[in-house]
């Protein structure tokens, strides 16, 4: 049986503990970005079309642009950072990988699932910045690895801390998230960025056609949205130190996050989440630690909601 490894989300097992409806639900347990980048309206072969050349270069292009993707580097669009990580174990033989924990747990998950064991030497992954603490890496943290991945899905925060320019040495794939930032994780879009010839064994893995037209339209017109994304990270800023200051007044002690989620050391998660769920607001605890609370950044109109929950 497939084991259900431990994620944020989860609302409608949240709603069956403590009552409500999914609708009245406040969901803190992710690091999606609440106010999320308005879809355009889209043109009718979007979605009656299959994708074409044209299509994925009319994303590929802005995101060329967006993220400063260097010569020599090239761009692989795909249905989510998920479908990507699945799928990277398999760019070479079974052997040892360095994931440094605590850290997102479905890169561990995919190598063991292809046959990898922990260890040195081998490929290694890192989460920039990380999950959940907000750790940033340097270069010089990578070591001299046949295969390196570097989730950047939190990075759009932060776009000066990126590592990107790595991304056209060999065995070095960078991956991008269009979920957490611009917060259409329902659209399912993610980026690897890579050398030409990984980025060929990659497409090949997930196979023709694997990003919808809404997708490929929608993530095109937003990652050209250059004054969009820099009021956001300016919104996003202001509304972390916000949560901080809210939680720290509450009794919590800011020990990281990014300006998508933060972490806070309390006395009892798990005595913090029921609190906050008879209010209905989901938090995210982890299976590591019993003191570890990560929180999303409420919607501009849900922070009295939190406020009181916490008084």
């Amino acid at each position: 049986m497939t084991m259900t490894r431990d994620h944020g989300g989860g609302i409608d097992a949240a709603v069956a503990a403590y009552g409500g409806v999914r609708a009245n639900w406040l969901d803190l347990s992710t690091g999606i970005n609440p106010v999320a980048y308005p879809v355009p309206g889209l043109p009718e072969d979007a979605w009656t079309a299959l994708p074409d050349a044209g299509a994925f270069n009319g994303l590929n292009a802005p995101a060329r642009d967006f993220w400063r993707v260097p010569a020599g580097a090239e761009v692989l669009a795909a249905p989510g950072a998920s479908a990507l990580i699945a799928r990277i174990p398999s760019l070479m033989a079974p052997g040892k990988v360095e994931i440094t924990a605590p850290t997102y747990n479905e890169h561990l998950a995919a190598f063991r699932a292809a046959g990898w064991s922990e260890g040195t030497g081998g490929a290694r992954v890192i989460v920039h910045p990380n999950n959940p603490d907000g750790r940033v890496w340097d270069e010089g943290d990578l070591g001299d690895n046949p295969l390196t991945v570097i989730d950047e899905s939190f990075c759009d925060v932060m776009p000066g801390a990126s590592l990107v320019h790595l991304a056209a040495r060999p065995g070095v794939v960078v991956l991008k998230s269009f979920g957490k930032f611009w917060g259409l994780a329902g659209l399912r879009l993610g980026f690897a960025i890579a050398a030409p010839e990984t980025i060929a064994r990659l497409s090949e893995m997930i196979g023709p056609w694997a990003v919808s037209g809404p997708a490929l339209a929608t993530g095109a017109a937003a990652l050209r949205d250059a004054a969009w994304a820099e009021t956001t990270r300016a919104r996003l800023s202001a509304d972390a130190l916000r949560l901080d200051g809210l939680m720290t007044r509450a009794g919590a002690r800011v020990i990281g996050g990014t300006d998508l989620f933060r972490l806070y050391d309390v006395e009892s998660a798990a005595a913090w989440q029921v609190r906050l769920a008879r209010a209905h607001i989901w938090s995210r605890i982890f299976p590591y630690s019993e003191r570890y609370l990560r929180l999303g950044l409420p919607g501009p109109g849900d922070w009295t909601r939190l406020e009181s929950a916490l008084a």
